[in-house]
């Protein structure tokens, strides 16, 4: 389900109302624990943080022209999703928050390649959110993606 904005504050907007307040918070566990440099925005239908063009000109791969994608916040139809492309492909990373979540929720995990499930919306585990949030640099995460997209 993308909701289609131009802003942030338009796609917090056009959240249900009973789901606005955990989503803001979301949105600032991430915009505040961020490391400089990265870029927020609204793309593929979603809010999100990417390298700007300005920092890496080469841009994402599979849409040319556009900012490399880094983290993403979304409301979907049954739950609130977290993606950090960062964990999809810094194996250490996904280790470190698979062995972490345990010590902040009673839930199972709940989560796809880079795309992590909150469907009990008073269960967030802001703490960790914060904290994964702070584990990559905009220039970890550019030589990651070349390394990778080298393989």
């Amino acid at each position: 389900m993308q909701i289609p904005s131009i802003s942030v504050e338009d796609y917090i907007s056009q959240i249900p109302e009973e789901r606005q307040e955990v989503f803001k918070k979301m949105f600032d566990t991430v915009n505040d624990n961020l490391p400089q440099g990265f870029k927020q925005g609204v793309s593929y239908g979603m809010i999100g943080w990417n390298v700007p063009l300005e920092t890496f000109p080469a841009g994402y791969h599979c849409t040319p022209g556009s900012p490399l994608p880094f983290m993403s916040v979304a409301s979907q139809k049954s739950f609130i999703a977290l993606y950090h492309m960062g964990m999809y492909a810094k194996p250490e990373l996904l280790d470190w928050f698979v062995a972490e979540f345990p010590k902040h929720s009673k839930r199972k995990l709940d989560m796809g390649k880079s795309c992590i499930r909150f469907k009990k919306m008073d269960e967030i585990p802001f703490e960790l959110i914060a904290e994964l949030s702070k584990k990559m640099t905009v220039d970890e995460w550019i030589n990651i993606y070349e390394n990778n997209l080298k393989k």
